[in-house]
């Protein structure tokens, strides 16, 4: 067992005689242990890489944590503020396996401080404690939206160019596919920029 606790988080373990070395953003962790703790306890992440979860207001979402351990490891998550997580009646839980569920809810249930915030998970056992990257989770509603191409104006034998215009609330989960004419697909290839250059 580890004769002090200290907080790991490793990108980088090395074994050294009866130490453990960790290297945490650039700065080095150093613990003595004994020989049946390499074997018996650990801490891992998960995933990682997980930064971002966007999710339907009326669908939900069930976000596991990160990290974990051997053995059994709490499980613990937090706002990135290192608030404790509370659970709110049908709106946000925590379940006994560590996974934060966010319920679906209507417009008027939303809040910013549940639904559009920074979160992070912990892991803690026997060797320590490790803290998962902060991940944005960000709810988003379902609602009608229509995108249209603006007039242009441009004189015989310049080009015009025509933009898709998409409304700013969800301008940031649209993407252009494709421009058609008469229902006839044009320019394929640069379909992805949302505007389309067109001589006249």
């Amino acid at each position: 067992m580890f004769s002090w606790p200290v907080k790991l988080g490793w990108q980088q373990l090395k074994r050294m005689t009866g130490f453990l070395w960790f290297r945490e953003n650039a700065v080095d962790l150093i613990c003595p242990l004994n020989s049946e703790d390499v074997v018996s306890t650990r801490l891992y992440f998960v995933n990682a890489s997980l930064q971002r979860v966007t999710f339907s207001s009326s669908v939900g979402v069930s976000l596991p944590c990160p990290a974990g351990g051997a053995p059994h490891a709490v499980l613990r998550w937090y706002l990135a503020t290192g608030d404790d997580i509370y659970d709110v009646p049908h709106i946000r839980h925590v379940h006994a396996n560590g996974t934060l569920q966010l319920y679906p809810f209507s417009p008027s249930a939303f809040n910013s401080f549940i639904h559009d915030n920074d979160y992070f998970c912990t892991a803690e056992n026997q060797a320590g404690k490790i803290r998962s990257p902060s991940i944005r989770v960000k709810a988003v509603f379902r609602e009608p939206y229509t995108v249209r191409v603006a007039d242009q104006r441009s004189m015989r034998g310049n080009v015009a160019v025509f933009k898709c215009l998409i409304p700013s609330a969800v301008q940031e989960y649209v993407s252009v596919v494709s421009w058609e004419k008469d229902t006839v697909s044009i320019v394929p290839g640069t379909a992805h920029t949302g505007q389309v250059r067109w001589c006249l």
